[in-house]
């Protein structure tokens, strides 16, 4: 921290980096006719003050260019797989919600790496943050449709006796489709207020209670799912040795596997918000590569892999 009496030499902007409890501390130097504001400014990086840019940076840390730049080889990477594996199994529905996750993350690297610091980037950016925000947060929500249509597909293949619940193969896609897609709606709108209030020099914590009532439709939801998966595979263990198709349980696995990587990212964001804007698993870049970036990729790298249109194609041989 800046000794009080040299502070009025720096920038108005100048915070302290360091986090206690949930909240950063308060600036040291207040801008006369303006509330002092907490957050994060990285005190090597000046802040170009542009009418896009926050007086923070609203992600409670630098972003860092590697992080962007792995994601977008990586993504770079499963595109072209699943491309492939579109042009080889043609299972279309499946193949497209893969694609419109990959190309949206895609997106949203390319807006996180627009925030990393310059030359590349302007970590300040409001614009950057959201976009960046939106693309990344509604990604999951096509990898997770992927998934339900991948459960409704092996219940085809071995009969609605192993429906969970006796469920409609319908009614499971509609019924966790449309909780996703509130869910985001909400995540999104509470993000997009975020970054309004901390650029306004407002208190976000209105907008962080409407994040995390998104967060927690979508926790619960998954859950759910998650019940009625197990379910399903209890009964599918024995159809599968009735109808001599063992191999199959390899792409359950993967569904299964690829459906708790989806939910602990889910938890982590939940987490992350219940702890306030600034708290500290989102004061931390660390938390967000381990626990988001690593269980979407890995999701999406399982699925590309033991596609289920391999599965399919091999059935109906």
């Amino acid at each position: 921290m800046i000794p009080r009496s040299q502070s009025s030499s720096h920038q108005n902007y100048l915070f302290s980096s360091r986090y206690t409890d949930r909240r950063p501390r308060e600036m040291e130097h207040s801008i006369p006719g303006k509330a002092p504001i907490a957050g994060y400014v990285d005190p090597s990086i000046p802040n170009p003050n542009g009418p896009n840019d926050a007086p923070i940076i609203i992600y409670g840390y630098t972003p860092h260019l590697a992080l962007s730049a792995l994601a977008l080889a990586l993504y770079l990477l499963l595109l072209l797989l699943h491309i492939y594996r579109l042009a080889t199994t043609r299972l279309y529905i499946f193949s497209a919600l893969l694609l419109t996750t990959i190309v949206f993350e895609l997106v949203g690297y390319v807006f996180r790496l627009r925030s990393s610091p310059p030359p590349v980037g302007d970590p300040y950016s409001v614009i950057n943050f959201v976009v960046s925000y939106f693309f990344i947060v509604v990604a999951p929500v096509f990898l997770s449709a992927g998934i339900y249509t991948t459960l409704t597909s092996l219940i085809a293949l071995l009969g609605e006796g192993v429906s969970p619940l006796g469920l409609k193969r319908r009614s499971i896609i509609a019924v966790f489709v449309m909780a996703d897609v509130f869910s985001t709606i909400v995540q999104v709108a509470g993000a997009a207020l975020i970054g309004v209030s901390e650029s306004h020099r407002k208190d976000p914590s209105t907008a962080n209670w409407i994040l995390l009532a998104g967060l927690a439709v979508q926790v619960l939801s998954f859950l759910l799912f998650l019940f009625l998966l197990f379910m399903f595979i209890s009964r599918a263990g024995k159809a599968t040795m009735s109808t001599g198709q063992g191999g199959m349980m390899r792409y359950t696995a993967a569904v299964v596997v690829s459906s708790l990587l989806v939910y602990l990212r889910t938890c982590f964001r939940l987490a992350e918000t219940a702890q306030g804007v600034g708290g500290f698993a989102s004061s931390h870049e660390a938390f967000f590569g381990a626990l988001e970036f690593a269980p979407v990729v890995l999701a999406v790298g399982i699925l590309g892999w033991w596609h289920p249109g391999r599965l399919v194609g091999r059935i109906r041989r």
